[in-house]
Order: structure tokens, then C-alpha cells, then sequence
């Protein structure tokens, strides 16, 4: 039977003032618990639960991000917690937090737990409420919210206290360019100039877990939340989010695009890749005027539990040094698509995307390059969720930069697509072919072969 005591957080871990002195203490609960839920997600769902865990739990460990910064909270906890005694060092050990959200507010958890401590950041488990759901879906927590009723929350707690932890990679993407954007995500930040001079590019920075693209999916992504901002009312629920989304990909021509849309809006017309593996030289990226979407990922999920690049075990990919992913190898995945038809080859056995490249670090190098009279164009972009609109001029170059940015730590259940499936046939793959790029196998893990760089 579940002990929903082993879940309590004591008063004196939030407190502001205190910190924990290891006294009056009768009990340490084994798996403390702190859960975040997004109010604005899954319609009414966000809300259920904020009054479910209130009841199960004690109501000071269960927060309403539309009220609480997570940052602030989590900072707190850390710092009462650095006391150097038997039950701070048992609570820093053993804390786990909760996030119920999309994608979005997945990866907002992550970085805010990775920032505040970034030698041992809190794990984390999620409850999928948005409509992509990628990221809960990789670790093994389900693409749709488990239920929002006391029962379905006692399994969901279960399932937490029997998952284990599982690293995964950050990235940082930085955007360098002249004058101010027309809009960005709420993740994405303007870095503050050293010297303010107009002459200065102006940078951005923001992070991301699940995946990056430029193209034709991020432009049907950005009218989803359009229509979402303009029409609340209508999006209500996953299952009518997710079948808006899936009209809006027919009516916005991605399944036509050769006849819809013009060849401009291919990626290697608005766009130069280079790509650099572990201590590498830059290489520019060849990739076909076919290809309309540019995918990076970091998790074996996108677009709702699609896996774009598979498993590359075919003699081609193996020569060309293309391992089968993993969420913590340091590593980006380069995945193009022709059209919407091209996409739907993931419903299929081995059925993928374009496999472009692996890389360690990635830069893009953004123009408009139409042959129209007019000196702008627009590309559409995406990071975790979050779509955006970018204009493009032809004479100012916008470059992106995204490298690797340390790990998080993520609570995963057993048989979750974010493990490797194979770990012995990978760990060969990217031995053999990873020592070309300054990697060496380390054996002192739970896989056979441990990759690390050498600087």
C-alpha cells in the first residue's frame, strides 16, 4: 500500500528562514516531493490537479506556476538544504519534483532545477499536458495526462517512487543579430551589451531539451497557437488540440509543398549549416533544395512520439558514422523533411526522416535570399513547443549558435525510449567510428562503452 507520507516535504525545507538543523525531526520521509502544475494547460486539467495533489499532499509542497516562480522556490529549497548533517544531506538526496505541463513548461523545470543546482540537480517527473507531450513520452510517463482523480494520482506516485534517474543533455542556442526582433518565446532571452554601441549585434540566448527546427513544421506549429491565443475557448482539451493541429498541417500546404510552396522557402535557400563534432573543425552541412524543415534533436520523440531519425543500422549510415541516439552523448541529431508525406513515413516500421549529420556543435547563418524585388522574407522557427516567426533580410546575416550546455537529471520509468535500446550494439557503432573525432571508451559505467571528449 502506498505511504503518501514518504512524499511530505517538512515546513523547514521552504521556510525562508530556517534551515535545516537535522533537529525535531520524528521522521525523514523517504521520496520528498515538490509539484509544480501549469493551471493553463490541458483546459481544465491544470486546475483538477492543483486541487488533487493539495488534498493528497500537504498544500505548501504543491505550487501554481501562474502564482509561484519556480526559480525562487526551488533556490529556497536549495539553500535550506545545504546544511552539512545526516537528514539535509538524506532530503537534498532524495527530493523529486513533479511538473504537470506541455513540453514548454517541462523544459522551464528542468533548466530552473539545473541552474539553482547544478551539481545535483533535483530529478524530475512529468505529467503530459500540453498536445506534443515529447518530452514525458521519452522517460516513460505517456503522451496524455493519466487522470486527474486521487486514484490516478496514487499510481502516477507510485510510478515516481519506482523510476530511476537518467541524465539528459542541455543545449544553449544563441542568436546574434542587427536590430530588434519582431517577436521571440518567452525562453529565449536578450543577453545585456557589455558596451552599448549602435553598431553592436544584439544577442539572444535560451535553452533547449527536446529539439530545434527551422521550416514548414514550425510555421504549421506557430498558426496552432495563433489560432489558440485568438480562440481559447476552442482548445480545450488534448485530443481537440491535437486534431487542430493535424488540419492545420493539411491546410497550410504541407503536404503539397512542391506545388504550394515556393522553392525560396527551401532550407538551403534561406539557410548555411556548418556542424563541428567533439574538438572538430566547422563543416559545412550539404542539404538538398528538397528539404522545407530542418529538425535538431535531443530526444528520440517529436511531434507527439515520432522518432525522425530511427535506428541508423544500415551499412550506409554506419559508414557514415551515424549512431543510434542517446539523451546523453553529447550529441544533436540533424534531421531533414521534404513535405508533410515525407513525414508521415515515421508512422512506419523504420520508417525516418533525411539523416543529415551528428553533431557536437551547430551553426546556422540565416538570410533571405528571394529573388523577389523586396529585401525581406520570413522563416518560421521552434524550440520545446515554442514557435516563432523570424524575419530575414537580404543584407544582415542572422547566425545561430547552439552548443552544449551540461546535463539534467530526469526521473525515467523502465523500457522508456530515451534508454538505449541496444547499448551494447551502440556502444561498437560509436566506438569504432567516434575515435575519429577525439572520443575514447571509458569502461567504469553501466554501458560497455562510456564516450568522453578530450579537451
Amino acid at each position: 500500500m502506498l505511504d503518501l507520507g514518504e512524499f511530505l516535504v517538512p515546513d523547514f525545507v521552504l521556510d525562508r528562514e530556517e534551515r535545516c538543523d537535522g533537529g525535531g525531526l520524528e521522521r525523514v520521509p523517504r521520496f520528498p516531493l515538490l509539484v509544480f502544475v501549469n493551471a493553463k494547460s490541458g483546459g481544465q486539467l491544470g486546475i483538477a490537479l492543483l486541487e488533487t495533489f493539495s488534498k493528497l499532499l500537504a498544500s505548501h509542497q504543491v505550487f501554481d506556476l501562474s502564482k509561484v516562480d519556480p526559480r525562487e522556490v526551488l533556490s529556497r529549497v536549495s539553500k535550506n538544504l545545504e546544511a552539512e548533517n545526516d537528514v539535509a544531506k538524506k532530503l537534498r538526496n532524495s527530493l523529486r519534483i513533479v511538473v504537470a505541463g506541455g513540453d514548454g513548461t517541462a523544459g522551464w523545470l528542468l533548466g530552473t532545477a539545473s541552474d539553482v543546482s547544478p551539481h545535483h540537480p533535483f530529478p524530475i517527473a512529468t505529467i503530459p499536458l500540453g498536445t506534443g507531450n515529447n518530452l514525458p513520452f521519452s522517460f516513460g510517463w505517456g503522451k496524455f495526462n493519466p487522470g486527474t482523480d486521487a486514484r490516478s494520482m496514487k499510481k502516477f506516485l507510485k510510478q515516481v517512487l519506482e523510476a530511476h534517474f537518467l541524465k539528459v543533455d542541455r543545449w544553449q542556442l544563441t542568436m546574434t543579430m542587427e536590430g530588434e526582433p519582431d517577436m521571440l518565446p518567452h525562453s529565449i532571452q536578450k543577453v545585456p551589451r557589455i558596451e552599448e554601441t549602435n553598431e553592436a549585434p544584439l544577442k539572444f540566448r535560451g535553452g533547449f531539451w527536446n529539439y530545434f527546427s527551422i521550416g514548414m513544421d514550425a510555421q504549421v506549429s506557430y498558426e496552432f497557437h495563433k489560432q489558440r491565443r485568438e480562440n481559447p475557448e476552442k482548445f480545450n482539451s488534448q485530443l481537440r488540440n491535437q486534431c487542430a493541429y493535424a488540419t492545420l498541417g493539411c491546410t497550410q500546404g504541407w503536404f503539397c509543398a512542391p506545388f504550394l510552396h515556393p522553392s525560396s522557402r527551401s532550407i538551403n535557400e534561406i539557410a548555411t549549416v556548418y556542424t563541428a563534432d567533439f574538438n572538430g573543425p566547422w563543416k559545412k552541412l550539404p542539404i538538398s533544395s528538397s528539404i522545407r524543415s530542418l529538425v535538431l534533436l535531443n530526444l528520440p520523440s517529436f511531434s507527439g512520439g515520432l522518432d525522425p531519425w530511427g535506428t541508423p543500422n544500415d551499412r550506409k549510415s554506419i559508414k557514415r558514422g551515424l549512431t543510434s541516439p542517446s539523451v546523453e552523448d553529447g550529441l544533436l541529431e540533424i534531421v531533414g523533411f521534404r513535405d508533410g508525406w515525407h513525414g508521415l513515413f515515421l508512422l512506419f516500421p523504420k520508417g525516418h526522416g533525411t539523416r543529415l549529420a551528428q553533431a557536437h556543435e551547430i551553426k546556422i547563418e540565416l538570410q533571405c535570399r528571394s529573388s523577389s524585388r523586396s529585401n525581406q522574407c520570413c522563416t518560421y522557427m521552434r524550440m520545446d513547443g515554442e514557435p516563432w516567426k523570424q524575419r530575414l533580410e537580404k543584407d544582415r546575416i542572422i547566425t545561430v549558435e547552439i552548443c552544449h550546455k551540461g546535463q539534467g537529471a530526469m526521473l525515467a520509468r523502465q523500457g522508456c525510449i530515451a534508454e538505449r535500446k541496444d547499448a551494447y550494439r551502440h556502444a561498437l557503432t560509436i566506438t569504432k567510428h567516434g575515435l575519429e573525432h577525439g572520443l575514447k571508451p571509458k569502461s567504469n559505467c553501466c554501458f560497455p562503452f562510456k564516450l568522453t571528449s578530450e579537451k
